[in-house]
């Protein structure tokens, strides 16, 4: 049996009836030389309490709240067979500074103050902290109290952060590693965080069966997500008469079959955004990194969403303003063959100013399509119906094509897109304006 040492509060300076907020050690826990005991916190400091020994904590005498003064009784450490000998730790070092916020604890628990304060000042806004999964969360976390003001400044939940100290013991350089990795990772927005998924065990309910999802899928999920929780979507419907271009293209499906490739109307819409866009450059356009800025682009690269096995993905169609219909509907071919096939390079699906996604060959009425940023709007298309249009003082049947716009409301108003829709279903309404 070892021998039994009581630990006494050392010398805490002109301090009484300081307050203990934390302890960090139960009956059993095996402690070394300087080793948090436990957390005081005066008015003007906080300040941890080491172990003068190494050996087993075997009783506690205070508890979270009660007030000890200097030679105050706090706890037993029955020394081990090797640490008998070992000397007293000169805890007088201890002694808190009036009017410091540092933590006055372990070696490995202090920073050099500019620093952190630098640090702290480059973060910008930070995300408030994430609320505990039971009330008394946050507190179960291993840090003294300089660490977890340190960490509420930044926003931080200290449960989500493992410590590199003794016994897991956070550290201020644990949680400024945490919000620099934070801030590396992609975020699902800015100022907030989601409440995470709660977990179900399906299985409990019947018989289940666990598919991975595709890497397209994985990778275009964080895309999405990133996207629609990042930009004020607002979706504009409209409809457009595509009676005369629908005739039209099929008039002039014959030809281009016996060239190898099919007219679809998919090569009219994207002509005829084209035209749109020239007459409405901020939906040709992108914001800069800071918000702040709106860049313009000269150039009209339209990104066409292809249904694949895999999942959605979004090849770019190239200078759409140089080419003719029949060279957009061949292209557009080519492209979807080799999307299906998984031979399209990174750089084919890069660069694009506005998105197109029709679900016309497959059906519905309307959809909202999220936005491919960093572009400011998309168009979402489906399936054309014959309806009835009052035109020339009667009701006649038209074939209408249900447009829906998502576009981002920090660049664009509500007023703007009706105008760029209506601008569209003009321009498809009568495909000689394709030509002006």
């Amino acid at each position: 049996m070892g021998n039994l040492k009581e630990v006494l509060v050392p010398d805490i300076g002109d301090f009484k009836n300081v307050p203990i907020i934390e302890v960090l050690v139960k009956p059993g826990d095996v402690v070394k030389q300087e080793d948090p005991l436990l957390t005081l916190e005066s008015d003007k400091a906080t300040m941890d309490i080491p172990s003068p020994y190494t050996g087993v904590v075997k009783t506690l005498k205070i508890k979270v709240g009660d007030k000890v003064s200097e030679g105050a009784a706090l706890l037993s450490i029955e020394l081990g067979a090797n640490a008998a000998a070992a000397a007293p730790v000169k805890i007088a070092e201890t002694k808190a500074t009036p009017a410091s916020s540092t933590s006055v604890s372990t070696e490995q628990d202090k920073i050099v103050a500019a620093p952190a304060k630098a640090e702290h000042r480059d973060l910008g806004p930070q995300p408030p902290p994430r609320l505990p999964a039971t009330p008394e969360g946050p507190q179960l976390a291993h840090a003294s109290p300089s660490v977890r003001r340190f960490a509420r400044e930044l926003g931080v939940d200290l449960s989500g952060i493992t410590g590199s100290a003794p016994k897991n013991r956070i550290l201020k350089e644990d949680v400024q590693a945490y919000v620099k990795g934070e801030l590396a990772r992609p975020r699902p927005g800015a100022g907030f965080t989601l409440p995470e998924m709660p977990q179900v065990d399906f299985a409990k309910f019947g018989a289940v069966e666990s598919v991975p999802l595709s890497r397209i899928k994985k990778l275009a999920g964080a895309n999405l997500l990133r996207n629609w929780v990042s930009i004020p979507h607002v979706t504009q419907h409209d409809q457009a008469d595509i009676t005369d271009l629908e005739a039209f293209r099929k008039s002039s499906s014959a030809e281009t079959e016996k060239q190898g490739f099919k007219l679809t109307m998919l090569s009219f819409l994207i002509k005829a955004c084209v035209t749109a866009l020239k007459a409405h450059a901020e939906f040709n356009a992108s914001l800069d990194k800071s918000g702040e800025n709106l860049i313009l682009k000269k150039y009209y690269h339209i990104g066409v969403a292809v249904d694949t096995p895999e999942g959605l993905v979004v090849p770019v169609i190239r200078d759409c303003d140089r080419k003719g219909v029949f060279d957009l509907a061949r292209e557009l071919a080519d492209v979807s063959r080799r999307a299906r096939d998984k031979k399209l390079s990174s750089a084919e699906m890069q660069g694009g100013c506005f998105s197109i996604s029709s679900l016309g060959g497959i059906g519905g009425t309307a959809f909202t399509p999220i936005i491919n940023a960093p572009e400011v709007a998309i168009l979402g298309v489906s399936k054309a119906q014959i309806k009835p249009v009052y035109k020339d003082a009667q009701f006649v049947p038209r074939l209408m094509l249900p447009l829906a716009l998502s576009y981002d409301h920090r660049v664009i108003d509500g007023a703007a897109a009706a105008r760029f829709t209506t601008y569209l279903c003009s321009v498809l309404s009568d495909i000689r304006r394709l030509l002006l």
